[in-house]
């Protein structure tokens, strides 16, 4: 086996999540280190947390804001954000984000109030 694993965005699908819509790569089961996602962020996105991952945002494309336990920050291409497990947050605007979760992303650790 490998010691390395390629991804293209182009050819992978994307999911609805709670943010609008996300293309996940190294969700492999043979990974549990971490995963990344393209992340196209709807106006609609929903406020939730997780309670054992840790998410880095980059904004690649457009503007807006992101929530964070409340308190709204502004977004803008190579703004970085982390997201530590607790934290309650939304992102608001027409966004393209990278989303790097640690570990790799699990959907059974996606929680609503």
């Amino acid at each position: 086996m490998a010691n390395y694993e390629i991804a293209d965005f182009g050819s992978i699908d994307g999911v609805t999540c709670p943010c609008g819509s996300s293309q996940r790569a190294f969700m492999g089961e043979d990974n549990d280190v971490a995963s990344m996602h393209i992340t196209t962020i709807s106006e609609v996105s929903r406020t939730h947390y997780h309670k054992r991952l840790t998410e880095f945002y980059f904004v690649l494309e457009g503007e807006g804001t992101i929530e964070l336990d409340g308190e709204s920050f502004p977004l803008k291409p190579r703004t970085a954000v982390m997201i530590k497990p607790g934290c309650r947050h939304r992102a608001v605007g027409n966004l393209k984000v990278i989303v790097v979760p640690v570990p790799k992303f699990d959907p059974d650790d996606e929680w609503f109030d």
